[in-house]
């Protein structure tokens, strides 16, 4: 007798289980018809938006999407120059910190004493391997009559 009883529970509380599962599983899948249709609608708009599927809709319907397309668009264009504005204000702070620095530079250079400048100079006139400087041979090309430079031939200065 006990056994048949704890059959008895054992059943029903399976039923019970069963019944809440189906239960469960109407509600899943209402919740996912109903979410298939959004879907569905979202997918229709967006074609709409593209300019696909406009046969079945009114007039008043197409002067909506009208406006709807309108704003959106008005919506892009603004983010569209405010980024442009932020770029602007970008590169203008970069070409200023680039001014102070160049200005920074120039102070440096300007700053030099005469005896770098004249390490600096030193340095410039470095010899060719001929034996000659670099002043000598521009000073020997630049004196020359315009007769010499005339005569087609090839001058070519090498540096070491």
């Amino acid at each position: 007798m006990n056994e048949i009883i704890d059959k008895y529970n054992t059943n029903s509380k399976n039923l019970g289980k069963a019944e809440q599962l189906s239960l469960d599983l109407n509600l899943e899948h209402s919740k996912y018809a109903n979410l298939n249709d959004q879907l569905a609608a979202a997918s229709l708009r967006l074609r709409q938006m593209r300019g696909e599927e406009l046969e079945g809709l009114s007039v008043e319907e197409l002067q909506q999407l009208e406006k709807n397309l309108e704003a959106g668009l008005h919506r892009v264009l603004q983010t569209k120059d405010q980024q442009f504005l932020e770029q602007i204000n970008d590169l203008q702070r970069k070409s200023s910190q680039l001014a102070e620095e160049n200005m920074q530079l120039r102070n440096q250079v300007s700053q030099i004493t005469p005896t770098a400048k004249q390490a600096v100079a030193d340095t410039e006139n470095v010899v060719a391997e001929d034996g000659q400087s670099s002043e000598s041979v521009m000073t020997a090309l630049h004196s020359g009559s315009s007769q010499d430079n005339d005569d087609g031939s090839d001058v070519s200065l090498k540096l070491g």
